[in-house]
C-alpha cells in the first residue's frame, strides 16, 4: 500500500486558495493514502470563536466536496484537518474527515491545545477504526499524540495505519510517534504544517513510521513537501514482540485499576 503526506504552509484565512494549493498537488501523487495538516485550508491561529465561524464548514462542505472529486479520480483516501462547524449550533470542532471516493468519515479532536480550549468545543466522535481498501485507519489530530490512550484504543480495535493531521508547536511529538508505533505495532503517519503564522512557529518534520518505530521519512521543518513511501499492512497485524510475547494478549488489565 502507498502512503504518505503533504506538508504545507497554509495562509491565513485563505480557503480557496489552500484548498486549490493541495487539490492541484493531489492530482499528481501516486498513492492509497493521503494525509494532510490540521486545519490544511484555513490556518490555525484564530483570535476567537467568532472569527472562527468564519471560516468553518460542515463535513460535507466546499472543502470535502473538493477533496471527494480528486479521491473519486484517483481513487485515493485523503485524511484531511478541518474546522467543522455543527450544522445546528454555532459551535466548531476541530476535526479530521476522511475522504474517499464514496464516503466521508469523520473524527472531532479529543485533547484540545492550549487556546483551541476557547475556541473549539471538544471532540465527542471517540475514536474509530475504518476500512479502506485492505486497511484500518484510524484518526488522531495534533496533540491527541501527548496521549498513550488515544493511539492504544485505536490499535486495540484492529487499527493498521493511524493518520495523524497535525499543527505542532512543540518540538517532542516526532520522536514521541515512535513509540506510539512500538507499542501498538502500528503504522504512523504525521502530517504537520511549517512557518510562522501570528507569533507561533510550526515544525514541520511531518513523518511516517512503521510498526518497529523505525522512521521511513522526517520531512524537513521549513520547506514544502510531498512523500510517499510503500508500506506491508500485514506488518501491523502481527503483534507478537518474541515467540513468547504479545503486546495485546500480554497485557494484564486487572492490574492497571487506579
Amino acid at each position: 500500500m502507498k502512503v504518505g503526506f503533504i506538508q504545507t504552509n497554509p495562509e491565513f484565512g485563505r480557503v480557496k486558495e489552500n484548498t486549490n494549493n493541495i487539490i492541484e498537488k493531489l492530482k499528481e501523487i501516486d498513492a492509497d493514502l493521503i494525509v494532510l495538516p490540521e486545519l490544511f485550508n484555513i490556518g490555525y491561529n484564530f483570535k476567537d470563536k467568532e472569527e472562527l465561524l468564519n471560516y468553518a464548514e460542515t463535513a460535507n462542505g466546499e472543502t470535502a466536496i473538493a477533496l471527494q472529486r480528486v479521491a473519486r479520480e484517483k481513487d485515493i483516501c485523503i485524511v484531511a484537518g478541518i474546522a467543522e462547524k455543527d450544522e445546528n449550533k454555532d459551535i466548531v470542532y476541530n476535526s479530521a474527515i476522511m475522504v474517499t471516493k464514496d464516503k466521508i468519515n469523520v473524527y472531532r479532536k479529543t485533547h484540545l491545545f492550549d487556546n483551541e480550549k476557547k475556541i473549539f468545543e471538544p471532540g465527542n466522535t471517540g475514536f474509530n477504526v475504518f476500512g479502506y481498501k485492505n486497511a484500518k485507519i484510524g484518526m488522531m489530530i495534533c496533540f491527541d499524540w501527548v496521549f498513550p490512550e488515544a493511539a492504544r484504543t485505536l490499535a486495540l480495535k484492529n487499527c493498521d495505519i493511524i493518520a495523524h493531521p497535525a499543527n505542532l508547536v512543540l518540538s517532542y511529538c516526532p520522536e514521541t510517534m515512535k513509540t506510539r508505533a512500538i507499542e501498538n505495532g502500528v503504522f504512523t503517519i504525521t502530517c504537520n504544517r511549517f512557518g510562522k503564522e501570528k507569533g507561533l512557529d510550526f515544525i514541520g518534520m511531518s513523518q511516517i513510521t512503521d510498526t518497529k518505530g523505525n522512521i521511513l521519512y522526517r520531512a524537513s521543518e521549513d520547506k514544502e513537501e510531498i512523500k510517499v513511501v510503500e508500506i506491508n499492512i500485514e506488518e501491523a497485524r502481527s503483534k507478537s514482540m518474541t515467540k513468547n510475547n504479545h503486546l495485546f494478549e500480554d497485557r494484564r488489565t486487572e492490574m492497571y485499576e487506579l
